[in-house]
């Protein structure tokens, strides 16, 4: 009897350790890009280096800097920040109002995807305009300044939640091979269009593509796209690209 109740609470105990392993894989970086990988990811993005043949292997991103100069951040399911890197030598060459976007945004996609719908930042745009459905989404979730560090610095409170909705280009999710949403990657330092390129890029070459492949949640631009028109409407940008494919240029104010 004795043996019985032992074993029983040996099996017990394993039990309870496994799930608590579960858990916490669930709501640490486990699956993520470490800050070096993703640096090599942005920079490999900005040229297309290594990127499938959807998304234009070799060519640029477009945009005023051919996405050159960009922040990059991860965030895990829960929205706790794993990590944020620019992909500069001289991190101080990338915009600084970049940093909470690319913050924000990777917040934004993880936030409002599930299994195994991805939603890309560029795929809100259109949403939150006046008179359409998330008219005001932006500002439901502020982002929060103690999330922001010194270029080449310490901080960032990593391993919290920092929040932040951006609706344009730049968020995408990042999904596990089993099809499961792990995370969200925000890019921020050029045009939307072009932060776009470079996030959608990074993910693939990161391996986290959503279950519909690296054009799921694509960017759709209505002036290519329409007709039909689509929900999904983004503008285009100055120097605009997607997949390698000349698209247009942002026009002036009428």
């Amino acid at each position: 009897m004795k043996r019985q109740v032992l074993a029983l609470a040996v099996t017990i105990l394993v039990l309870s350790l496994a799930s608590s392993a579960l858990a916490n894989n669930r709501h640490n970086c486990d699956g993520l890009p470490s800050a070096s990988q993703l640096h090599s990811y942005l920079v490999a993005a900005a040229t297309g280096t290594g990127v499938s043949g959807l998304l234009g292997p070799g060519t640029s991103a477009g945009g005023l800097f051919g996405g050159t100069r960009m922040w990059g951040a991860i965030v895990n399911r829960d929205g706790k920040l794993c990590v944020s890197v620019t992909s500069t030598a001289d991190p101080t060459q990338v915009w600084p109002g970049s940093q909470a976007i690319a913050k924000a945004k990777a917040y934004t996609a993880n936030a409002f995807s599930v299994d195994p719908l991805a939603l890309s930042t560029a795929r809100l745009y259109l949403f939150v305009q006046p008179g359409h459905s998330l008219y005001g989404l932006n500002n439901s979730n502020p982002f929060d300044p103690q999330f922001l560090a010194p270029p080449a610095g310490e901080g960032g409170q990593k391993g919290q939640i920092g929040g932040g909705v951006i609706t344009f280009g730049g968020g995408v999710p990042l999904y596990n091979a089993a099809g499961s949403i792990i995370g969200g990657l925000g890019v921020s330092g050029d045009t939307a269009c072009a932060d776009h390129e470079v996030a959608k890029r990074a993910r693939d070459l990161a391996g986290l593509n959503p279950p519909g492949g690296p054009l799921a949640d694509d960017i759709v631009y209505t002036i290519a796209d329409s007709p039909p028109p689509s929900v999904f409407g983004h503008p285009v940008c100055l120097g605009t690209l997607r997949n390698g494919v000349p698209i247009g240029d942002e026009t002036p104010a009428p």
